[in-house]
């Protein structure tokens, strides 16, 4: 089971990491390559509409002849140089395109700098390159400070790494909580099933015990009759439980509804009342019933008979002698089924517990009667497959069992 929650875990918690980093490394890619977009556009723009609409003069091929003109571009997006170089590529004219305090000396060096890399065209990695630029040899030079942009990616990048962490940490707990959901009803079946194997176990090993003593005693002594009726009545046992178990492993496919077609309800319930006015009789029992007239259900007519019998049978073995059983079925917006007994009540916090496999509030009794805990199982399995829900309440020296049929 601690394997299945950490499987469990591991494939949430991959799920949600993909998903998260998948999504941040979008949002870093977006913003980077609006970035690389920006400075591509301060270059074009700044060769494009800076050298166009001017007059040159003959001795400066493509540079303008009113600088102060020039100087009045703005990119507000980026802080732009252009830089006319000389002949021998030294800077003669230094235009700044945007506010900035750094001085023109500390331009010429940059640009220098740059025109030493041999290289017409460069953007760069705009988490570490400082400068973009464009450049024509012995023409101009474009530079494009991407300091802001530096430190734009660097913060973004920096932000979604701390949300990355902390989204973490929440999805640690948050695949914790659904492995353990999903694991939950996997581990009380597991551990209802290991309970299921050791009773069984248990009750099948009381019987064989007394049959294998009977056997031998009956192989030395073949006079003794008492033998024979040992056997004959653990045998009876064990096949009734064995009955059962396999009743209860059937009951299990509740989804098998090829048996079902549209019935009688109200008739089906007067028939197995009938059959049990015997065993009522002989227990000093009396019985009331109410039963509403025609209501109709797509049930298993069989599957119905032995749910009353169950009921019946329960309301019957746990009357006080003189008591009453009633048995109610009426139709309003569900149609709801109500056994009523008079006599011991079920343990308070013991109502969903009796509809577990082999559960029993008196041992020493129910084993003396030959039951096993199963019946109730059986009606709770009858009732699922039904679409109807069945529980059980005690109060007031009365026990009900209440089926509720959804409509």
């Amino acid at each position: 089971m601690k394997k299945l929650k950490i499987q469990i875990f591991l494939l949430v918690f991959m799920m949600l990491t993909v998903v998260t980093s998948s999504t941040l490394f979008a949002y870093n890619f977006q913003t980077y390559s609006q970035e690389k977009k920006s400075v591509e556009r301060s270059l074009n723009k700044t060769m494009m509409g800076s050298f166009e609409s001017f007059e040159f003069p003959q001795n400066n091929r493509g540079f303008p002849g009113n600088s102060d003109d020039f100087d009045n571009i703005r990119f507000m997006d980026s802080t732009v140089y252009t830089v006319i170089l000389n002949s021998d590529n030294t800077p003669s004219l230094i235009i700044n395109h945007s506010d900035s305090s750094i001085t023109n000396d500390e331009i010429k060096e940059v640009v220098n700098k740059l025109i030493a890399q041999n290289k017409s065209y460069c953007i760069g990695n705009l988490y570490t390159n400082k400068y973009s630029y464009k450049y024509v040899e012995q023409d101009y030079i474009t530079v494009v400070d991407n300091s802001s942009t530096n430190e734009l990616l660097y913060n973004t990048l920096m932000i979604t790494l701390l949300i990355f962490v902390l989204l973490e940490v929440l999805f640690v707990l948050i695949s914790k909580n659904i492995a353990n959901r999903i694991a939950r009803p996997v581990e009380k079946s597991f551990n209802q099933q290991k309970q299921f194997i050791a009773d069984a176990s248990h009750e099948l090993k009381t019987p064989l015990a007394v049959i294998m003593a009977s056997a031998d005693a009956l192989e030395s002594n073949s006079t003794e009759k008492k033998w024979l009726e040992n056997i004959k009545s653990e045998s009876d046992r064990m096949n009734k439980l064995i009955a059962d178990l396999l009743e209860l492993a059937k009951s299990d496919f509740v989804n098998d509804k090829s048996q079902f077609s549209v019935g009688n309800l109200s008739k089906t319930v007067e028939k197995s009342i009938l059959t049990f006015e015997g065993v009522m009789f002989e227990n000093g029992v009396l019985l009331s019933d109410e039963i509403e007239e025609n209501i109709e259900l797509n049930m298993s007519e069989a599957k119905i008979q032995q749910l009353i019998s169950i009921l019946l049978d329960n309301a019957v073995k746990h009357s006080e002698t003189g008591g009453t059983v009633e048995v109610k079925l009426k139709k309003d917006k569900d149609i709801v089924l109500t056994v009523t007994n008079q006599g011991e009540g079920i343990p308070e916090g013991e109502e969903e517990k009796i509809f577990e496999r082999f559960y029993r509030a008196d041992e020493s009794r129910n084993r003396n009667e030959n039951r096993y805990g199963l019946g109730l199982a059986i009606a709770k399995n009858i009732c699922k497959s039904h679409n109807a829900k069945i529980s059980a309440k005690s109060g007031d020296g009365k026990t009900t069992f209440t089926v509720v049929f959804k409509v």
